[in-house]
């Protein structure tokens, strides 16, 4: 691969840091690899150590932290001064099986898939990294960047929670991601200032009492009853409850009960999520839904036990850094190729970053401009155009160089 990084135009300036041809075709091989070897959150030991190989190949010193996978990478040495902008990526992959068919790079692994792009992320990061390790040794990066790769952002709380204690943000100033967003175009990215995701928690709930013949319900605690009102009720009660504006959603995913048509069961079980769109709203939303859970359960004599577990607060997108990232898109691919995004009520542990320091996440384009099919996140079949990596790349590169000079 050649060391020289390609420069472009930007008006009458010339901006650094495009991405050589060799190096491309290097990336999407490495993403490749990672979304046909998928690990889980605080599993990722092969992709921890693919990683790593590559930066150290590049001169590089990462730092793999504490927790066993994930790591941290600065290019060049911070002196104390003016605080780094971190790139960040995640790294796990869900546990939901790869379906697409007709894929050479489909997940090797059983029930296991890259199918939120983390890989897409993941790739970007380092790419970034490299580019920018090679202008750091033309003596052309006016300051220190930090690579963070992070592990287990699908699990709740989230891996950034942890990563954060490991003191990944000493030094850090800013901090940027990317989110891959198949309804958006490659070539093309999605940006928003304020909330730009949604708070998410989950919720565990259990319910107790005499069961008994359905011939004679009055003698029991009719357990389904219960669980089907908690189901369609407690949502109604929060809903009452809450500033319509916030928008909190209540969504059940899981309901277990009895095993036979006549017999009336002991035990219930139910799970789902509680999003909000609203940070005050989510600070709230632990001790509304408990007691409206209680209330329906009790009216219908039902013991419940619940565990609330507490997610992650909204992503609230930076101005300055979102004007940094919409800079950067514009330096390379124009004005037109950033467009505007709305929030989502999907969570990202990116959101624990923002507690401590500003910075911004962008929607990154991977659906093929014209393909009519969107795979969605989260979803066996997803699968993201490999050319939003150089997109990807190039954008935190200009975001390095122009928020060095600023």
């Amino acid at each position: 691969m050649s060391q020289e990084s390609e420069a472009e135009p930007v008006g009458e300036a010339v901006l650094p840091g495009t991405l050589p041809e060799s190096l491309r075709a290097e990336l999407v091989a490495f993403r490749r690899d990672l979304h046909m070897h998928p690990e889980l959150g605080n599993q990722e030991f092969r992709t921890t150590a693919a990683i790593k190989a590559r930066l150290e190949k590049a001169g590089l010193h990462p730092r793999v932290l504490p927790v066993g996978t994930g790591l941290i990478c600065d290019i060049g040495e911070w002196d104390g001064g003016k605080p780094m902008l971190a790139l960040r990526a995640d790294i796990d992959a869900l546990p939901i099986p790869d379906t697409k068919s007709e894929c050479a790079y489909r997940s090797t692994v059983p029930d296991r898939a890259h199918a939120c792009g983390h890989d897409v992320h993941t790739t970007v990061v380092l790419g970034a990294g490299l580019v920018l390790a090679d202008l750091h040794r033309q003596g052309r990066l006016p300051r220190p960047v930090r690579l963070l790769f992070q592990p287990a952002e699908e699990v709740l709380p989230g891996g950034a929670a942890d990563a954060i204690e490991c003191g990944v943000l000493d030094g850090v100033g800013k901090i940027i991601a990317v989110h891959c967003d198949p309804r958006v175009d490659a070539g093309r990215i999605g940006l928003r200032t304020g909330p730009i995701t949604s708070a998410c928690d989950r919720l565990e709930v259990s319910l107790d009492g005499p069961g008994g013949h359905t011939a004679r319900p009055h003698l029991t605690t009719d357990l389904v009853t219960a669980a089907a009102r908690v189901v369609v009720d407690v949502p109604a009660v929060v809903a009452r409850r809450v500033d319509s504006r916030s928008g909190l959603a209540m969504t059940w995913g899981r309901i277990e009960s009895g095993h036979a048509p006549n017999v009336i069961p002991q035990h219930a079980e139910l799970s789902g999520t509680v999003r909000c769109l609203d940070l005050d709203a989510w600070r709230q939303a632990p001790d509304i839904v408990v007691a409206a859970i209680d209330e329906i359960a009790n009216l219908h004599r039902a013991k419940s036990e619940i565990n609330y577990v507490r997610g992650v607060p909204p992503v609230v997108n930076d101005p300055d850094v979102t004007e940094l990232l919409r800079d950067a898109m514009t330096a390379r691919r124009g004005a037109q190729s950033v467009e505007g995004t709305e929030q989502s009520l999907g969570g990202e542990d990116f959101s624990w970053y923002l507690e401590h320091v500003p910075g911004a996440m962008a929607r990154l384009g991977v659906r093929t401009p014209g393909e009519r099919t969107v795979r969605d996140l989260h979803q066996g079949d997803f699968d993201a155009d490999e050319s939003a990596i150089t997109v990807g790349v190039e954008m935190f590169t200009a975001a390095a160089l122009l928020d060095a000079v600023s």
